[in-house]
């Protein structure tokens, strides 16, 4: 009985700073409808943590307190950067929005901002980086959402005695947890009032602060992060911005979409997932070598016909697929990223049409690959299957099938229902080293 009276004050306390009865706007609700039709979008992680060239965790990794970290600051100036470059680039690959790093774990701002001194307007570029990919973004009608990190390896009113990184980076004194939360609100309000319509708040949750039973596998956190009220803030200030929280549990009231981080929806092949699908709309974030922010060392990186089949996979899954860049120092995107987007934008060229406005057909994955709906169409992308072995069985399907023809150049196909099997004859059918996809006219 003690054990669950424990266990209990610990849920109470995870929840009581939860927003309560919240109730999306009109204009939220058509935001998350946009959200879920465009199914693409670019992550960019960027900043000074860039610069020795060993992802966005160096600060932690290496134990760099914040007196050095801070001299990074005046190595940071990206002179080869260009908004209208990255835009244009994330449209032409098929892209629909961009999440921008505006405050990342190191705590430098990457706007002009009045609550930090550690910002983009104290580096030799002298310029506000948000500020030039938001108006670009309008400009190009590409929607965009902000990253910002709630927890912070530099500021000593951060909770760092309790959390679980940034121990190495010399703090000492613990300051007022009440004047962190302020600190944040306060940042929020200057990039939802000053820079137009922000289409989202992309939080990396609160994991540091997180403690699991092993036990009980049940979860508690140290801290109350407030988060009913910065839900309100947002809300209130912009109701159609859409929030989501990277923490890797069940989402919490006030939030308007789940992601999942380097895993489709309800994986946990990489220890950060094992939340179930919710009903909210859905994202799966991943990086196109191993990292998040630029590393010199790191050229694993993944085929065109890996990303495409993640973003196929995650389109039949209802979910957003957000591939990151990590932006060099001086403002370039790796040639590797880039050489791979546009072949990505090549193919989404010609088969957007089965991904973009679609939702997941509500059907696991097939032994050949995956279905994406629109209405009365469904979309079967072949992703596993050799020419020649036969017809692709379609199980689960319980809808009457109207027609079937190939999704590129239209050739009709011959099929039948076999038991609770739709069995698809294929052979006639140019094949697509990415992915060949049929169209399925249902009544």
């Amino acid at each position: 009985m003690k054990n669950f009276a424990l266990i209990f004050i610990g849920i109470l306390f995870f929840y009581q700073g939860l927003a309560q009865n919240y109730i999306p706007t009109k204009e939220n609700l058509e935001a998350r409808k946009e959200f879920q039709d465009l199914k693409f979008g670019m992550f960019i992680h960027w900043g000074p943590f860039s610069i020795p060239g060993s992802g966005e965790w160096v600060m932690n990794n290496r134990n760099i307190t914040v007196k050095n970290y801070t001299r990074l600051e005046k190595f940071f100036n990206p002179i080869d950067f260009n908004a209208e470059n990255y835009v244009s680039l994330a449209k032409k690959a098929g892209m629909g929005y961009i999440t921008l790093i505006t405050r990342h774990h190191d705590g430098f701002s990457m706007w002009d901002t009045r609550y930090s001194d550690f910002n983009i307007m104290h580096t030799p570029y002298h310029k506000d980086i948000v500020r030039q990919f938001v108006d670009e973004c309008h400009r190009q009608k590409m929607k965009i959402f902000l990253y910002y990190s709630l927890l912070d390896w530099r500021r000593e009113d951060y909770s760092f005695t309790t959390g679980r990184t940034g121990k190495g980076t010399g703090r000492k004194v613990q300051g007022n947890w009440s004047d962190y939360i302020q600190f944040m609100k306060n940042q929020l309000t200057e990039l939802l009032t000053q820079y137009g319509k922000i289409d989202g708040i992309w939080f990396d949750g609160y994991w540091d602060q997180v403690q699991e039973d092993p036990n009980t596998k049940s979860k508690k956190l140290y801290i109350d992060w407030h988060m009913d009220e910065i839900y309100t803030l947002i809300h209130s200030l912009q109701p159609s911005c859409m929030v989501g929280n990277n923490h890797h549990m069940k989402p919490l009231e006030g939030e308007d979409f789940q992601m999942f981080e380097k895993d489709l929806p309800g994986g946990n092949t990489t220890g950060f997932g094992g939340a179930s699908a919710s009903s909210l709309p859905l994202e799966t974030c991943e990086t196109m070598n191993d990292s998040w922010g630029f590393n010199i060392t790191d050229t694993n990186y993944k085929s065109t016909p890996t990303l495409i089949h993640y973003l196929v996979r995650a389109a039949g899954m209802n979910a957003n697929f957000l591939l990151n860049i990590g932006p060099m120092p001086n403002g370039e995107i790796q040639t590797e990223f880039i050489d791979t987007l546009q072949k990505i934008g090549s193919w989404m060229d010609i088969n957007a049409g089965s991904i973009k406005n679609t939702r997941g057909a509500g059907l696991p994955l097939q032994d050949w690959g995956i279905l994406t709906q629109k209405g009365n169409i469904y979309y079967a992308h072949i992703l596993n299957y050799s020419p020649g072995a036969g017809p692709i069985q379609i199980k689960g399907l319980n809808k009457k099938i109207l027609s079937v023809k190939s999704f590129t150049g239209g050739i009709p196909l011959t099929f039948k229902k076999v038991k609770e099997e739709i069995q698809v004859d294929i052979n006639k059918i140019p094949w697509d080293a990415y992915d060949t996809i049929l169209e399925l006219q249902s009544n």
